[in-house]
């Protein structure tokens, strides 16, 4: 899996960067955790800080466009973020908690 980052924004109103990337990949489609794995890796940021917000794939395609927000800390994160973006995108510690259950 290759990430490229087409856009990087720093929104300074909102204390975050927002990213607009593309992902090529072989087989079927990365799930949207390891497309944050990898995108946290590249940009050397805490994953718990980074929210992908969308993953879109294009029918016959190996590659996919997404958008994702790194904030620079995790409560203005929960300030504006909806709930249910955040629970697409769980902390490390809460993955396995959900898995438990």
């Amino acid at each position: 899996m290759d990430i490229r980052i087409l856009k990087d924004k720093n929104n300074v109103l909102l204390n975050r960067r927002e990213l607009d990337f593309i992902v090529k990949y072989e087989g079927s489609t990365p799930s949207r955790s390891d497309v944050r794995n990898k995108l946290a890796a590249l940009l050397n940021a805490p994953l718990e800080l980074l929210v992908v917000q969308r993953v879109v794939t294009e029918y016959g395609m190996q590659e996919a466009k997404g958008y994702a927000k790194l904030y620079s800390d995790a409560q203005r994160m929960k300030q504006i973020e909806n709930e249910y973006v955040l629970k697409r995108n769980p902390a490390p510690g809460e993955e396995a908690e959900e898995e438990a259950e």
